[in-house]
């Protein structure tokens, strides 16, 4: 199965944070899991390090190479998941969330995320 983590699991489960539930802790250790980060969470990672705002201990650069070691895959953000963003219902207004929900409906791959807004979409979401 693949599964897109959504920034924040991403973070808990390179950090092995006790925020990660068990469940999810073994569907990313599952090998026959792909676990795939979006250049998203990069971006995201990047600009709240670098504006030193938020909780954001690493940089995009340290994240990227930690999601590397870890084995996970990276999506890029492309034209198409860029455009399915105008066609999500307003439900979220964090443009990070809604291209995320836009490449878990794109692709399809299943988003693991922690945040009860992004459950809102028709989309392959799945609230831990």
């Amino acid at each position: 199965m693949r599964l897109l983590l959504d920034t924040h699991v991403a973070l808990w489960a390179i950090a092995d944070s006790p925020q990660l539930p068990a469940k999810v802790r073994r569907l990313i250790l599952d090998p026959g899991n792909e676990i795939v980060v979006s250049a998203a969470s990069i971006w995201e990672i990047s600009i709240k390090h670098g504006l030193g705002r938020g909780n954001m201990p690493i940089s995009g650069g340290e994240a990227l190479q930690y999601f590397r070691d870890a084995g996970y895959q990276l999506l890029p953000i492309s034209a198409e998941h860029a455009a399915l963003v105008e066609r999500l219902p307003p439900h979220h207004a964090d443009p990070f969330d809604r291209i995320l929900v836009a490449q878990a409906i794109h692709e399809p791959i299943r988003l693991l995320t922690h945040d009860a807004t992004l459950a809102r979409y028709d989309a392959p979401v799945q609230l831990i």
